[in-house]
C-alpha cells in the first residue's frame, strides 16, 4: 500500500524550500581578499549582498544574477566548480555551489594572473 503525503505538509514543505537562501561559507576569504584588493571590495560586496539573498536552484539562476560566470569547470578532485569574473576580469573567484542544500562554499579568490596558472585546479 503506498504512503501518500498529507495536502498541508506538502504545502508547509514547499513554503520552508521557497524560504531558503544561500549559505555562504568562507566568508572570511572575501574580507582578506578586499583588504588587500580594495578595488574588489564593491563588486565583492554586491555579490555577497546577492547571494545571501538568493535561492539558486542550477547554473542558469546563478548565470541570470551574474552574466560573467563559469559553471562546471573540473579540478583535480574529479568534481566541479564555479568561476565568477571579480572586478571587470582582473580577479577571479573560484567556489563550489551545493543547489539542493542551498550552499556556497567559496575555495579561492585570484588575481587574474594567479588563476592563468591553473594550479587552482589541482588544489580543489
Amino acid at each position: 500500500m503506498a504512503t501518500k503525503t498529507r495536502p498541508e505538509w506538502n504545502s508547509c514543505l514547499s513554503h520552508l524550500i521557497m524560504r531558503w537562501r544561500m549559505l555562504i561559507v568562507n566568508e572570511k576569504l572575501i574580507t582578506r581578499f578586499a583588504r588587500k584588493h580594495p578595488d574588489a571590495a564593491s563588486w565583492l560586496e554586491k555579490w555577497l549582498d546577492l547571494t545571501e539573498t538568493s535561492s539558486w536552484r542550477n547554473f542558469n539562476d546563478v548565470k541570470g544574477a551574474f552574466p560573467a560566470v563559469d559553471g562546471g569547470v573540473k579540478v583535480g578532485s574529479g568534481g566541479s566548480v564555479t568561476i565568477f569574473d571579480v572586478g571587470g576580469n582582473k580577479y577571479r573567484m573560484i567556489a563550489s555551489i551545493k543547489y539542493h542544500v542551498q550552499l556556497v562554499t567559496i575555495l579561492e579568490l585570484l588575481t587574474h594572473a594567479e588563476y592563468s596558472k591553473n594550479l587552482w585546479k589541482e588544489r580543489h
